[in-house]
């Protein structure tokens, strides 16, 4: 399954638009804006369809027009916003629609659609096992309420091929004895609310951070959570720390943020576990090919050749050639050193190969082989990063890792080693997901 993150924070979002709090400030200035939590699974079904979630779908450059089905948690306004009913009904030919969700959520959609619209709405409650087009869905209860308890739910969604996930928003913390309803489950992805930080004392129907942990371990216990789930924390709110220490801490029980825009791709195989991922290596180790790897979920990439184009050099033409013979004829390739600009304007994820040959063309640029300003590289470097932290599509970069050698002979060569380690560093700092691949393995160092 293909997951669209259509919004990732709260109600309110974050950063909050009536609050200057440094976490808000510090998600501002990153320009990591999170709208209302949403998804788009297959471009066919979405989980919860709140007011914000048709326009977020315009922005990242989906149609609706296919959307056959919506599941409903329940009827918070941030989850659900009748209204996209109306506006459907005004285009013709967008076919018939299903409605899933609990009857109080349902009962506040129904003034919207028409008597002759093709709308149908199915209501549900924890317990049900329906089928959704192709879609076999279990429906799970959640500690959350509207009006009354039990008018919240929780979604386990088998895909087509087998593929499973569990949409847990909004929802406090489950009794112990709930997981049994997920045992033995092996979830290929897990999308869970985390909403108040460090302020769990806000809403019981809510998680904050040691409560994300222990559900995260109670899925654990039964084995519906493994090594392998990819566990994202949604509905993501401003009670939270600043998103470099919310990362870190998300990362230390095994999940990571979930991020406006990102596509997430739920099943087997290779696949990007964070939006932003680092692939090191040595010279024919590998990297290159499990960064391709990663990406050959994507229908489209942009691969990012950071050598630019060499006039007259028949080897590099080759070396070219090669590479592109083996990605997809769906990828679009561009060549040129100014990554910073890509990463900041890009629609469609991304590969960057690699820093190592950017960082010798800045090298090349600013004339530090025959004694330039190193100042200049280092200020290109800092614009990488911010590009890098800032990037709106899912990105893997390559790089080459040289500290493992010889010392270079040369004080060129020692000065290239130096500031490519360094940036290597930053650029890991700053990921979700960092690989080292040694003779064709890749070993996880991160995420």
């Amino acid at each position: 399954m293909e997951v669209l993150l259509l919004g990732t924070g709260a109600a309110d979002g974050w950063p909050s638009p009536f609050c200057s709090c440094a976490s808000c400030s510090d998600a501002a200035r990153r320009g990591e804006i999170r709208g209302q939590t949403a998804a788009l699974v297959d471009d066919v079904l979405m989980l919860d369809c709140g007011p914000e979630a048709p326009r977020a779908a315009v922005r990242y450059g989906r149609s609706l027009a296919h959307v056959r089905h919506i599941l409903l948690t329940h009827a918070h306004t941030d989850h659900l916003g009748p209204q996209a009913l109306l506006f459907r009904s005004w285009i013709e030919g967008c076919g018939e629609l299903e409605v899933i969700g609990p009857a109080d959520a349902l009962d506040v959609c129904r003034p919207w659609a028409g008597p002759d619209d093709p709308v149908r709405f199915v209501p549900v409650a924890a317990g049900d096992r329906i089928a959704v087009g192709e879609y076999d869905v279990r429906v799970l209860p959640a500690r959350h309420k509207v009006f009354r308890d039990g008018d919240a739910v929780l979604y386990d969604v088998t895909g087509p091929t087998g593929s499973r996930l569990l949409w847990a928003c909004d929802t406090g913390p489950w009794p112990t004895d709930r997981f049994e309803t997920v045992r033995d489950a092996h979830y290929d992805a897990v999308f869970l609310e985390e909403t108040f930080g460090d302020r769990s004392e806000l809403s019981e129907g809510h998680l904050g951070l040691p409560e994300f942990a222990s559900m995260l371990d109670g899925f654990r216990g039964v084995g519906a959570v493994g090594e392998s789930t990819d566990v994202v924390a949604v509905h993501l709110g401003h009670h939270n720390p600043v998103i470099d220490e919310l990362g870190e801490r998300l990362g230390a029980c095994g999940a990571r943020a979930g991020r406006d825009g990102e596509v997430v791709h739920v099943g087997d195989g290779p696949r990007l576990t964070g939006h932003r991922t680092l692939v090191l290596g040595g010279v024919r180790s590998g990297k290159s090919r499990h960064a391709e790897e990663l990406c050959s979920t994507f229908e489209a990439v942009t691969y990012v050749a950071t050598g630019g184009v060499r006039e007259g050099d028949a080897e590099w033409a080759q070396r070219v050639a090669l590479h592109r013979a083996r990605r997809p004829d769906s990828w679009a390739t561009v060549e040129t050193v100014d990554v910073a600009e890509v990463l900041k304007s890009a629609t469609t994820p991304l590969l960057v190969d690699c820093l190592g040959t950017w960082l010798t063309a800045r090298l090349d640029l600013h004339g530090v082989w025959d004694g330039g300003d190193v100042a200049a590289v280092d200020a290109d470097i800092e614009e990488l990063l911010e590009a890098w932290k800032a990037c709106p599509a899912p990105v893997v970069a390559v790089s080459n890792e040289v500290g493992s050698g010889v010392v270079p002979a040369t004080a060129s060569g020692r000065l290239f080693r130096d500031l490519l380690g360094r940036l290597n560093a930053r650029v890991a700092e700053a990921s979700e997901t960092v690989t080292l691949v040694v003779a064709g393995i890749p070993v996880p160092l991160r995420g």
